[in-house]
């Protein structure tokens, strides 16, 4: 503190307290210059000093047991130790709303000091682009951070329905179960329907991908959208033993691994049903997004875009990824902002059309 500011604040001391005790001046004045270099510190923490003795959460919008539950577990195993300070990590189920609830949780009333992140679902920005009226977030102001893995969703049917391929969907009817209307794995199929003249039938209200697997193994429905990396991790089994039929790939890029899988892309009629198909494949690239809410100071930002970076390079990292079937093939920050970006800038009267087909 300066002589002339201490000075400043005595003599303001002397004018407002003159009535007082020289010991109650004295102890208000050291109070008064504690707060204030209190202040001082708080406010140059490093990210070192910041995240050090602290224990981040990761809130996660699914249920335990499905693919975005592995992603932020895996992440929250290796995460702490490449942020500055070495701060303890730990993972929170928060599901509900297809994701909405956490999102919502993430953006109001999380603290914005960098020990709170997220793993989001992927849908969040076409869901506001959309106009959902349970939205209470902004992606765009959203920090993201990046996702392990580069997914494309795919549309699976069990080995035993009527339903063989894409062609098949022209004729007969296929049951597919999803947790709700908020994210692709509704809107896709919906869209399939009113573009290409499929026949599929969506059930919703399954509190996560565990309990849609669950259904289709009891008969209850046929089959979901689904993405490769998840069903590797979640069912190899299913891949192993021949369980299900995948009808088609809804990415930007087809998959090297299913040649002969038609592109949703490529199945549309014209530009137009091109392009909201694009909007599910940009969507569904965005993978498993790890995500800070707005306004984290810029330094610690920094400190966790480059752990993440860090941790998915680390070997043993990635030699936990192979055992959990799980796909390393990073997202960054950049790619994914220009992904979401692009979502919610979709010219407004194709985000009409598209409500109109989902509505």
């Amino acid at each position: 503190m300066s002589k002339s500011f201490a000075a400043a604040l005595a003599s303001t001391s002397k004018r407002r307290y003159r009535n007082r005790t020289p010991g109650a001046s004295r102890l208000f004045f050291l109070i008064v210059c504690a707060q204030i270099q209190t202040a001082s510190v708080v406010r140059a923490q490093t990210p070192s000093e910041f995240f050090s003795g602290k224990t981040i959460r990761i809130i996660n919008w699914s249920e335990a047991g499905g693919e975005y539950d592995l992603h932020g577990r895996l992440i929250a195993k290796y995460l702490g130790q490449f942020i500055p300070g070495a701060p303890n990590v730990v993972q929170q189920n928060m599901p509900g709303g297809g994701g909405i609830t956490a999102a919502n949780y993430l953006y109001n009333a999380a603290p914005r000091d960098g020990a709170t992140l997220a793993v989001v679902n992927n849908s969040l920005p076409l869901f506001q682009a959309l106009g959902g009226d349970t939205v209470r977030y902004d992606a765009a102001k959203l920090n993201w951070i990046g996702a392990i893995s580069q997914i494309v969703d795919l549309l699976t049917v069990w080995h035993s329905a009527p339903v063989k391929s894409f062609h098949d969907l022209l004729t007969s009817e296929m049951i597919m179960g999803t947790t709700g209307k908020g994210n692709t794995s509704y809107m896709t199929p919906v869209a399939m329907n009113a573009l290409l003249g499929t026949k599929i039938k969506v059930l919703i209200g399954y509190a996560g991908g565990g309990d849609v697997n669950l259904a289709i193994e009891r008969g209850e429905i046929m089959g979901r959208l689904n993405t490769w990396s998840g069903m590797k991790a979640t069912k190899p089994e299913w891949i192993a033993d021949n369980k299900i039929n995948i009808l088609v790939q809804s990415g930007l890029d087809s998959m090297r691994e299913l040649k002969g899988v038609p592109l949703l892309v490529d199945l549309a009629k014209n530009e137009d049903d091109r392009a909201i198909f694009r909007i599910f494949g940009a969507t569904g690239a965005l993978s498993r997004p790890l995500v800070a809410p707005p306004d984290v100071p810029g330094d610690r930002l920094a400190a966790l875009d480059t752990a993440f970076a860090a941790m998915v390079k680390d070997p043993r990292f990635n030699a936990d990824a192979d055992k959990l079937q799980i796909d390393v093939r990073p997202i960054y920050q950049p790619r994914m902002r220009e992904l979401a970006d692009g979502i919610l800038q979709t010219a407004k009267p194709l985000i009409d059309r598209l409500k109109r087909i989902i509505e």
